[in-house]
């Protein structure tokens, strides 16, 4: 099965993708991990990447492309994977699409995780991370046992809120959502391809509703 997760910053999109790969037995697939290890690695993608972010320039579509090819070429995507946090652009969308028939195969869903743009806020700026492990707690659903302690590497006074999880923060990367993945719901629609699912439900509610939507 071949997919890919849609859905705001915020929106559980990676937690999510985890659940399903494991149930179905595919690799989740991010782009920004990809990027990590061809950047960490000194590919011949990861320097062409790097040439580009040392200007300051965004990465080409094209070379975004690529890295996601070349993943995909490997073995353990035989029985499909899931695609999270891209395509994230029409453009790209089109580019996987052609990447895809020429592998003679097609996406089979897309499913987008909706939610609402002031519960992301909420949920986003709850969100704090270890300065010094990188754990991950929201101050609401999943804080750690002992206040500004974490739980994973023991540190006191180390949980921090990133930059990008302030409100005025979230709500910029709001309005790139809105202007850039968005359009991506209406070109799935038409395809046919999409399932939405409630995002604002419990984890384990949106899990089994992405389940029966694609019935896996």
């Amino acid at each position: 099965m071949r997919l890919i997760l849609l859905g705001p910053p915020g929106s559980g999109k990676g937690t999510q993708g985890v659940r399903l790969a494991d149930r179905i037995g595919v690799p989740q697939i991010s782009t920004g991990d990809l990027f990590r290890k061809n950047l960490a690695e000194s590919t011949a993608l990861g320097r062409k990447a790097q040439e580009y972010m040392s200007k300051g320039q965004l990465v080409p579509d094209e070379l975004v492309l690529d890295m996601v090819d070349d993943r995909l070429k490997a073995g353990d995507t035989a029985k499909g994977f899931i695609l999270d946090g891209f395509p994230r652009t029409i453009p790209q969308a089109d580019g996987l699409g052609k990447m895809l028939e020429a592998h003679g195969t097609h996406i089979d869903h897309v499913v987008l995780i909706d939610l609402d743009d002031e519960e992301i806020v909420g949920r986003l700026s709850a969100r704090r991370t270890c300065s010094k492990c990188g754990a991950i707690y929201h101050l609401i659903a999943s804080p750690p046992k002992q206040a500004n302690v974490c739980d994973k590497c023991g540190a006191v006074g180390t949980l921090e809120q990133r930059e990008d999880d302030v409100p005025e923060t979230i709500r910029k990367r709001l309005v790139v959502y809105h202007d850039q993945t968005q359009p991506l719901v209406v070109y799935y629609e038409k395809a046919g391809l999409l399932r939405t699912v409630d995002g604002a439900q419990t984890p384990d509610k949106v899990a089994q509703d992405i389940v029966d939507a694609v019935g896996a």
